[in-house]
């Protein structure tokens, strides 16, 4: 049935071109579709696409046209893709599977994966596979399991280069859901929010190269937020949510520049990577009661600007920047009702709201915001700091959509519990 759907879809796309071509309009690839989405959030996480990607202003009735279609297996990991390669990571009976597809056909490239008994301390079923979105790096697929395996790949062959047990290496706890703060690459250094009990190994960089450790640092526990690179003092640094912490370190030695409290005790998480705006602000939040933090900040220290759960309190929705406003769904996906706001950051004023907009997480492309929703929705909205102006809308998926989606070359990538979908939305 996935193959039927992929040449139908194919034939209507090699229609439309020629339609290109019978107008006269000769574009090139490079002219008509922009670049990748080699790690969760995209280029840079901040869920923003590259500058030349462009998207259509509104879809056809039916939604958006399917190119081609996959069947996954558990987890909530969202694809990678780089050139035409989509990286998948699922699980498929009682094995974490990492799968190379080709972006025009959604045909497997190469197949790998490891064994996984893992079963979670909350919830099950779907949720018994991985959570974080691999990393396409320089020929390579780096991959960070529920159980804190943390595997190196060959991205032509999917030879294994190295593998650590990250878990069981540093006496790390799996957590409600297992491990959920997708690695970071930073020079020659895979860092990640490992939360080892053992020699201080809450934070531990290994050896791009090799695997081997380079450096482990504090005690902290391990969270379910994405760190991410911010320059200060003219220096690369890695700004990361742990489970109780908010941590400015530096990669190539793992000092620690500066920390402050974030996040508490019981039942609850630090799941949103942190934003950090065009002009260095600072947001982090949470919900169950934490709230946010906003705050300036270099190498040295930080000062909050405002701070609490009047205005935001999201349980996993990375805040999307634009001119000045964020934009977030404020509540929980488990627990309704979640709204769709805006705000400006830099003072947490909440310029407008959408009440019961529904769970989901958003990206940015082309000056307009996608949303994918948890009822597997997609909303095409224009970030406008006065008013919520929606575009489009579509149903794409029947399941929960709680993978965060890829944007590439003007194709959208959103999986359920039982499908990966690329979807063209670009112009």
């Amino acid at each position: 049935m996935s193959q039927q759907l992929a040449t139908a879809n194919c034939l209507t796309i090699t229609l439309r071109l020629g339609l290109f071509f019978w107008l006269g309009v000769v574009v090139s690839p490079a002219e008509l579709f922009a670049g990748d989405w080699p790690q969760i959030l995209g280029p840079d996480r901040s869920g923003t696409a590259a500058d030349d990607e462009r998207l259509a202003d509104a879809w056809p009735a039916d939604g958006p046209a399917v190119v081609w279609q996959h069947d996954v297996g558990s987890g909530y990991a969202g694809v990678a893709v780089a050139g035409q390669r989509c990286v998948l990571f699922h699980r498929l009976n009682n094995r974490e599977v990492i799968e190379s597809l080709d972006t025009q056909t959604g045909k497997a490239i190469w197949t790998t994966g490891y064994p996984s008994p893992f079963i979670p301390q909350v919830g099950g079923g779907d949720g018994n596979g991985p959570l974080c979105v691999p990393i396409i790096h320089a020929g390579r697929v780096i991959t960070f399991g529920a159980q804190g395996v943390l595997s190196c790949l060959d991205a032509d062959s999917g030879k294994q280069i190295w593998m650590r047990k990250t878990h069981r290496d540093f006496q790390a706890l799996e957590g409600y859901f297992g491990a959920g703060s997708c690695p970071i690459i930073v020079g020659d250094n895979v860092i990640v929010n490992v939360g080892g009990t053992r020699n201080e190994a809450g934070v531990v960089a290994f050896a791009l190269g090799t695997g081997e450790t380079v450096w482990a640092k504090t005690s902290t526990a391990a969270s379910y937020s994405s760190p991410v690179v911010v320059g200060v003092g003219g220096q690369p640094h890695v700004l990361m949510l742990t489970r109780y912490d908010c941590l400015l370190i530096d990669p190539t030695a793992g000092a620690i520049r500066w920390q402050f409290p974030f996040g508490q005790r019981g039942p609850t998480v630090n799941g949103a990577t942190p934003l950090i705006s065009a002009n260095n602000l600072l947001l982090v939040t949470a919900a169950y009661g934490i709230g946010s933090v906003c705050a300036t900040f270099n190498e040295t220290g930080f000062t909050k600007l405002w701070e609490g759960d009047q205005s935001l309190a999201t349980q996993y929705c990375t805040p999307i920047e634009w001119q000045g406003h964020a934009y977030a769904i404020d509540g929980r996906d488990d627990l309704p009702p979640a709204d769709l706001k805006c705000l400006e950051l830099k003072t947490g004023r909440v310029n407008w709201t959408i009440k019961n907009f529904g769970y989901g997480t958003l990206l940015r492309a082309d000056g307009k915001l996608l949303i994918a929703k948890t009822s597997g929705e997609i909303v095409l909205l224009a970030p406008n700091s006065e008013k919520a102006d929606i575009l489009a809308t579509a149903k794409v998926l029947p399941g929960t959509l709680r993978a965060l989606p890829a944007l590439a070359n003007g194709r959208l990538y959103v999986r359920d519990n039982a499908t990966l979908k690329c979807l063209i939305i670009g112009k």
